[in-house]
């Protein structure tokens, strides 16, 4: 994989990265988080250009889908759930 590629990769994974913790309800923000993980990792052998491009756009996609939910989740939100609340003191 090209430096310039690579580069573009580990941007795309860390704006992904960086969106989903934006989301509201802790059980996406999670999920989608690990998603990502896992996904990036099982692609991360991939040498063909032409798969990293095919591959690349799908997380653009996606990428623009988790902005879209991520401003949906903000606009409906919920109260925190207790496993989010870890000010309060365990007895």
């Amino acid at each position: 994989m090209a430096a310039s590629s690579r580069a573009q990769v580990l941007d795309l994974y860390r704006a992904m990265l960086r969106e989903s913790k934006r989301f509201s309800a802790y059980n996406y923000r999670t999920y989608a988080v690990r998603r990502i993980r896992d996904a990036f990792r099982e692609n991360k052998n991939v040498k063909d250009p032409v798969e990293i491009q095919t591959l690349m756009n799908k997380a653009k996609r996606d990428l623009e889908i988790i902005r879209r939910q991520v401003h949906i989740g903000q606009l409906y939100s919920t109260d925190k759930l207790i496993i989010e609340n870890r000010d309060m003191p365990r007895t």
